[in-house]
């Protein structure tokens, strides 16, 4: 039985990752309580076994009398002289329990035990192994439908993707692979509960993390991010290698990295701008592809007055106001955007007096059939002043603020 005994801990040790020290705790504790089932007590009962055979011993320990009042507990001077002549009164003698005394509910309770002892090992190194990479994207693979929640396998364990953290309109089919953000792994006594999203934001940077090796280095810190999920995100970058461009390193070669991320994000829109200490920049480049003419910023109110010429107005604020709600969820400013003929009706120009050229705002960004229509439309009527007020930033890490410095890049549209 020894033998057959630490083959089946080596084994248990290699394929389900068990110590085999914790699994011979876990057996001297079951055959305690065998002893106790038998003899109804247990104060006195110890097990050894020997980690290198797995041969074990199970005995109790019995004080010597001249009168045995409790033979669990004590035991008779003749008897103990046949194991040793040399104990006396009061001595402690162990008595060796064979286990075939133990009966056949001791046994079976005994084996009941180590199997409990198994599984509660295994849920506890499969809860290790995935709330080490909470706040990370895994791979899963869809199982099925729950309701309007989805099943994903992810190897060793189920996590839930909740309805809530699904991308508006995405459907899953079974066996289709995809890559979700670990929100949080909870213990329970079925085993881990683990919770993936498919919405939040750390998903995006995750995924630039695994696709871009300057990322991933340190290189080009993502600084910002702003996401509506399933439509657009707006992420800004910082290189601490002034060799590195920032925006080009995440865009990659024909814009192979960002492609691949937004693939995985079913066709999701991500701006990439370049991150600036000054507040008036990073505005300027998170209005992102809309041309801007001036930002007056103010840190203190964490508010903004952003001038756009008159043809960008609409491109500035975006279909249902989404660009300059981005932008300012980005830079945690309010951004109060008017065109060129608002800004000098309501006194708002100040003294920017040069005239442009629409030719000087000229871009190769390719915009939409939708967006020129939408531009048209909206250059045609009257717009009242537009104001985006930026989401409570302190409730929300993803979201960051500008404070000074000097520089400025344009974000890619994916």
């Amino acid at each position: 039985m020894s033998n057959e005994l630490l083959e089946a801990l080596n084994i248990l040790e290699q394929e389900k990752n068990i110590s085999k020290e914790t699994l011979l705790e876990a057996i001297e504790n079951s055959l305690v309580t065998a002893c106790k089932n038998h003899f109804g007590k247990s104060d006195n009962v110890k097990v050894e076994i020997d980690p290198e055979t797995c041969a074990f011993s199970c005995y109790q320990e019995k004080t010597v009398v001249d009168t045995v009042e409790d033979p669990v507990e004590e035991i008779s001077l003749a008897d103990a002289h046949k194991v040793n002549g040399n104990y006396q009164l009061g001595d402690i003698v162990r008595v060796e329990v064979k286990s075939k005394e133990f009966g056949r509910i001791a046994t079976q309770n005994a084996k009941n035990v180590i199997l409990q002892k198994i599984r509660e090992e295994e849920r506890k190194v499969i809860f290790d192994e995935y709330n080490s990479k909470e706040k990370d994207v895994v791979t899963g693979v869809v199982q099925r439908y729950i309701g309007k929640n989805v099943s994903i396998n992810l190897g060793k364990a189920d996590a839930l993707l909740t309805e809530s953290e699904q991308i508006k309109g995405e459907v899953f089919k079974p066996t289709e692979r995809i890559k979700v953000y670990i929100l949080e792994v909870k213990s329970t006594s079925k085993g881990p509960k683990i919770l993936v999203s498919r919405t939040h934001p750390e998903l995006v940077k995750r995924l630039f993390e695994s696709e871009v090796t300057e990322v991933k280095e340190g290189i080009v810190e993502i600084k910002a991010i702003s996401r509506e999920a399933g439509s657009r995100t707006k992420i800004a970058v910082w290189s601490n290698d002034p060799n590195v461009d920032p925006v080009g390193a995440c865009v990659g070669m024909n814009g192979a990295r960002v492609n691949a991320i937004v693939n995985e994000l079913r066709g999701e829109k991500i701006d990439i701008i370049t991150w600036d200490e000054n507040p008036a920049i990073l505005i300027q480049n998170a209005l992102s592809p809309a041309k801007v003419i001036s930002v007056i910023a103010d840190a203190d109110e964490k508010s903004a007055k952003v001038v756009v010429p008159d043809y960008q107005l609409s491109l500035a604020i975006g279909k249902e106001g989404q660009n300059a709600r981005l932008a300012a969820r980005l830079t945690g400013f309010k951004i109060d955007i008017k065109s060129e003929t608002q800004a000098r009706e309501s006194g708002d120009f100040m003294d920017y007096e040069n005239d442009y050229e629409e030719d000087d705002y000229d871009d190769d960004y390719d915009y939409s059939d939708e967006e020129l229509a939408e531009n048209e439309r909206l250059a045609d009527t009257e717009q009242a002043d537009v104001q985006t007020e930026a989401l409570d930033t302190e409730a929300d890490e993803n979201e960051a603020a500008g404070t000074e410095n000097d520089a400025a890049d344009s974000g890619d549209e994916q």
